[in-house]
């Protein structure tokens, strides 16, 4: 085994780019959920440990920068590769992808004898591929709406920043999530996969997951061009990459100087004052406040708003007890009256009040206007 043949799949410029990559994405994966997530302990922690929330947004914006170049540098290369050398463009996904995915499947059920038959990139790593590309647009656009809210609120509707944030802090989630459960699985831990790291793979492994290629790279179905047909291409190329690369600087400086956002527009707070501050419900039920005016001696003046507050809802003008009325009250209800002018202590509105507990419940000042009421006689005007 130590013997077994191995073939390189990735120079060395390709596994700097994979590494800078890796580097970045973890980076803005790390700095950016507990901006996201600020509540949470572990949020906390992380912030501190970069030296706060300013220190970590200057680490989550480098990183940031140092991706949308990669990604530049990566469309680059691309074309460099399918223009000049006119390699094959092996990511591209194809008909033949979703019949090796509905293969694998069955395979994996045990429900076919035998496994798939692909080439250089299988449609897992075309999966991830282009959900990478994806991802990075959608991260990149809406992270500019983000550093630069004033300048994106000029030309676009204001509700497009909210929209923005949200978007770019759940496809954050999203990425990974999908590099923690699924990448790290089938590079990781199905089989340990050293391409990135070293630059090759064994026969063994060639066969298992790249078996076209291996024919291929057998049969020498590429066939590079010649030395004039790359001249002639490179004419070509190289005002695009100068193009792309000016476009590059173009797009950071964009990103980093268009605008001086509030972030750091404003200085720091002192440290130990609370950034965010939950907001407490208000417990229920409020209290009402009263409806007696401090000089309220007679019912109109003060004590039948009182009473259409607290009983109205229940003594109103369907039957029985009724408040809707000073004769109402004095009437009384099914068992008598409920007021005796001029003795509060035998007033039965005064006895259940006294007792507690009662849906409409006077307050102890209420009450006690209530009861001085009564023992001035009840008056009405």
């Amino acid at each position: 085994m130590a013997n077994q043949k191995t073939y390189q799949r990735f120079d060395v410029t390709r596994r700097v780019e994979h590494f800078l990559l890796f580097v970045s994405f973890s980076l803005l994966g790390i700095t950016g959920l507990p901006q996201k997530f600020p509540t949470v302990g572990i949020s906390k922690f992380t912030t501190n440990l970069f030296g706060g929330i300013e220190a970590m947004r200057v680490i989550h914006h480098v990183a940031a920068i140092v991706l949308i170049v990669l990604t530049f540098y990566h469309i680059i290369v691309a074309i460099y590769k399918l223009f000049v050398k006119q390699e094959p463009a092996s990511m591209a996904p194809g008909p033949k992808d979703v019949v090796d995915g509905v293969q694998s499947i069955l395979y994996n059920l045990g429900l076919r004898k035998e496994a798939p038959r692909m080439g250089r990139y299988n449609f897992i790593e075309k999966m991830e591929y282009w959900a990478m590309i994806w991802g990075t647009f959608i991260m990149a656009l809406t992270g500019f709406m983000l550093w630069n809210p004033i300048f994106t609120a000029k030309y676009l509707p204001g509700v497009i920043i909210p929209a923005a944030k949200m978007a770019h802090g759940w496809e954050a989630v999203l990425a990974i999530a999908a590099i923690i459960l699924w990448h790290f699985y089938t590079v990781h831990i199905r089989s340990w996969n050293w391409s990135m790291i070293k630059g090759h793979m064994t026969q063994e492994q060639m066969e298992e997951e790249h078996i076209l290629e291996l024919e291929d790279m057998a049969k020498g179905t590429y066939k590079a061009p010649s030395k004039e047909t790359v001249r002639k291409r490179m004419t070509i190329f190289i005002p695009i990459a100068v193009v792309l690369t000016l476009f590059t600087i173009f797009i950071v400086y964009a990103y980093v100087g268009i605008e001086a956002s509030a972030a750091n527009t404003y200085a720091p707070v002192e440290e130990n004052v609370p950034v965010f501050v939950p907001r407490t419900p208000t417990p229920l039920p409020i209290a009402a406040p009263t409806a007696v005016p401090a000089a309220a001696t007679t019912w109109e003046g003060g004590f039948a708003a009182l009473f259409d507050q607290k009983c109205g809802s229940c003594h109103g003008e369907m039957g029985g007890l009724s408040v809707a009325t000073y004769a109402d009250l004095l009437k009384g209800g099914a068992s008598g009256p409920v007021l005796v002018a001029g003795d509060a202590a035998a007033s039965k509105l005064v006895q259940v009040m006294q007792a507690g507990g009662h849906p409409g419940q006077f307050t102890p000042e209420e009450l006690q206007s209530v009861i001085d009421w009564i023992t001035a006689g009840a008056p009405e005007k």
